[in-house]
């Protein structure tokens, strides 16, 4: 594979090579303190529902996140003798290796050769058919808690053919690495779009069992349908934990760092910047080749298969930020979206008009639809203040904090 130059050393050390799955409390004391109890996933606890599952013609949602600690739960399952007669694919497929918005086609799998329907293609809800020789749907997939990441609308895609049919949906549920942070403006329902369906902020602070919850009980299933649901809770989790993923969520997620940035840097999808896409650290750097003169770290995108094959900027050098080694902690401590690296590279941006501007770009973006509101860029390109900007997202941003509290499973 052909590598990539940059004009400094990356460190392997954010890689997702040998990632544990050790977990830290915020508010864990220096002094002697005592040691949490580990988090155990719902996949984990297989005692409280694998009776559940005997007997069953089970279909499940499956993507490589889908594990019971090092072993995909498939292969788990089948181990077990559960009878598992289809598995159904999110965007980047079930093994994961197909990039953002591209679209995936049914096929075989070739290690259980077990039939997969892709619901990020043509279709993107089982039909009834699908369900017809299904007795239960299981619904296991790591997500990262922000509302353009498109698995929550997988959930309610997969909670509508389930209603449909009468079908019910076992989740297994995953923490939310950014549990802690519920930010941004509220979705204008006028902005929405496959990047954004539910009216809820940029940050949505939920694990996949609490926003299957809110679904249900906010009526957000076409014809105020509800889904029947058995949720199989995380254990020892809250919200205000922090939470080292086991397996990367999807291609261009491929570092701890990433996952932790991703609320705040993904609105560079909307601008003409690049944010690492191309690269082996998206979501980690920002640049594009106009900025030279403004700041002397660089890196230059490339076509990565599986990864980004069209990247923003390809097989150009791009100037900007370099935030690898940018401590996060700094993020959990605010619980806000950072704003200030977008106020910077605008204004350091030397032709202003064409900052927000994608359409030299095949990837996914379009800024009102990230940010879910019309008024963000207007905003940016006013020189509001990052304070006047945050509280532009009031009242909507408090009365979903209102909202969210009647679907919680964890504190």
């Amino acid at each position: 594979m052909k590598f990539l130059i940059v004009s400094i050393v990356f460190s392997t050390a954010f890689l997702l090579q040998g990632f544990n799955s050790n977990h830290a409390n915020l508010n864990s004391s220096t002094i002697k303190p005592k040691k949490a109890p580990a988090i155990i996933t719902g996949a984990d606890q297989t005692e409280k529902y694998i009776d559940f599952l005997k007997g069953k013609r089970i279909g499940i949602l499956a993507n490589p996140t889908t594990v019971i600690g090092s072993k995909h739960l498939v292969d788990s399952l089948l181990s077990r003798g559960i009878h598992i007669v289809k598995i159904f694919g999110p965007e980047h497929g079930f093994r994961g290796n197909a990039s953002n918005g591209a679209k995936v086609g049914d096929e075989t799998d070739a290690a259980t050769g077990i039939k997969i329907i892709s619901l990020y293609g043509p279709k993107r809800k089982p039909s009834a058919d699908d369900l017809a020789d299904i007795d239960l749907m299981i619904f296991d997939i790591q997500d990262v808690g922000c509302r353009f990441y498109t698995y929550i609308n997988v959930l309610r895609n997969v909670m509508e053919s389930c209603a449909e049919n009468k079908k019910l949906l076992l989740i297994l549920d995953r923490p939310n690495p950014n549990g802690y942070l519920v930010d941004g403006p509220v979705l204008d329902m006028k902005l929405r779009s496959g990047i954004g369906q539910y009216p809820i902020p940029i940050a949505h602070g939920m694990t996949v069992g609490e926003f299957a919850q809110m679904i249900n009980g906010e009526g957000w299933i076409p014809g105020k349908l509800v889904c029947e649901l058995k949720i199989i809770p995380v254990q020892n989790y809250k919200h205000d934990m922090l939470y080292t993923l086991p397996v990367k969520p999807s291609p261009n997620l491929n570092t701890q760092q990433s996952i932790m940035l991703y609320p705040s840097t993904c609105l560079f999808e909307g601008t003409i910047l690049n944010l690492g896409r191309g690269t082996y650290f998206p979501f980690t750097v920002l640049g594009c080749p106009l900025l030279k003169d403004s700041y002397h770290f660089s890196f230059t995108p490339v076509s990565l298969p599986g990864m980004s094959e069209t990247p923003l900027h390809m097989n150009q050098v791009c100037y900007g930020i370099d935030l690898r080694n940018y401590d996060v902690n700094k993020l959990v401590k605010s619980g806000r979206i950072n704003l200030d690296w977008m106020i910077e590279l605008y204004n350091a941006y030397p032709v202003k008009d064409k900052f927000f501007d994608r359409t030299q770009s095949k990837e996914m973006g379009n800024i009102d639809g990230l940010a879910g509101s019309s008024e963000f860029k207007k905003q940016i390109m006013a020189g509001k203040s990052v304070k006047e900007i945050q509280d532009s997202w009031e009242p909507g941003l408090s009365e979903y904090k209102t909202m969210r509290k009647k679907y919680l499973l964890y504190p």
